[in-house]
């Protein structure tokens, strides 16, 4: 098994070692999660269907027992989404790994796939294609899971497990201020919008500089940034339930999980790279 873990390492070393290959990766769940959020900016308000008009359309008041299956769907949705990537991250990792070592392009693939799947999803959520939706996001988690799975390589694996551990931990905490806080979180939305343009922004010119001075900078404000989105996305959940009903509550639930699925996945990487230990 260790020699296996070597052996992969050492694969992984030849791609282009731990930072380019890091920096790649976490600037295409930045890129995805600022496609999303743009795409599907809030949640809409339903008709004949599918999604047409704002949340603030004139709408009846959801009852309480589907604002709570809206919310409960999210968070299950999303813990699905997240075993599908940790099976990902270790079936299809070997099998990525040499796929993109004998073809040089292929993050760009692998770029170009990921940000398809999640328009469509944006497209199929607004109207409110739940099965389709589903697919996608089945689809994304695995290949996010394969990526995540290299990326893992460059870490010891006690360490990236006791990293996932504090994500869930801090993941967990924020969200549940997001559900039972009175507080409006509307306001800090756009500043938390603004500091993921510039880690987008700050990763991109990091892959030409290679700057490690920047890139640990980058994830401290990374962190900070999707603890903020993880309390905001959720509010927003419990917000969006106010308009359920019942042809729109899956969809409404997978939209949720969705945006909390990639809040989790770059506060981990972003986690990974401040506390894993590298082998």
């Amino acid at each position: 098994m260790d020699n296996n873990n070597n052996n992969n390492y050492r694969d992984f070393e030849q791609l282009g070692g731990n930072t380019n290959i890091e920096q790649q990766v976490s600037q295409m769940q930045n890129d995805s999660r600022f496609a999303f959020q743009q795409n599907f900016n809030g949640y809409n308000g339903y008709a004949n269907g599918g999604v047409t008009g704002g949340i603030q359309g004139v709408m009846s008041e959801a009852s309480e027992a589907l604002k709570q299956k809206v919310v409960a769907q999210s968070f299950i949705f999303m813990l699905a989404a997240l075993v599908i990537t940790t099976i990902g991250a270790k079936v299809a990792s070997d099998v990525l790994l040499e796929w993109m070592i004998k073809n040089p392009a292929s993050l760009i693939i692998l770029f170009v796939a990921e940000i398809g799947i999640v328009l469509v999803s944006n497209v199929a959520l607004k109207k409110n294609n739940v099965v389709l939706s589903a697919a996608l996001m089945t689809a994304y988690s695995f290949i996010n899971g394969a990526t995540l799975g290299i990326v893992c390589m460059a870490y010891v694996e006690t360490s990236v497990t006791t990293v996932f551990i504090i994500t869930a931990a801090m993941f967990g905490v924020t969200a549940f201020f997001g559900l039972v806080t009175k507080k409006d979180l509307s306001s800090i939305g756009g500043i938390l919008l603004m500091g993921l343009i510039g880690l987008i922004i700050a990763g991109l010119v990091n892959m030409f500089l290679h700057s490690e001075a920047i890139a640990y900078a980058a994830s401290f404000i990374g962190v900070v940034v999707f603890v903020g989105l993880t309390a905001y996305d959720t509010q927003k959940i419990k917000a969006a339930s106010a308009y359920a009903d019942e042809s729109n509550t899956t969809a409404l639930a997978l939209n949720g999980a969705f945006q909390l699925y990639l809040d989790f996945i770059n506060l981990f990487l972003y986690l990974l790279r401040l506390f894993g230990k590298r082998r």
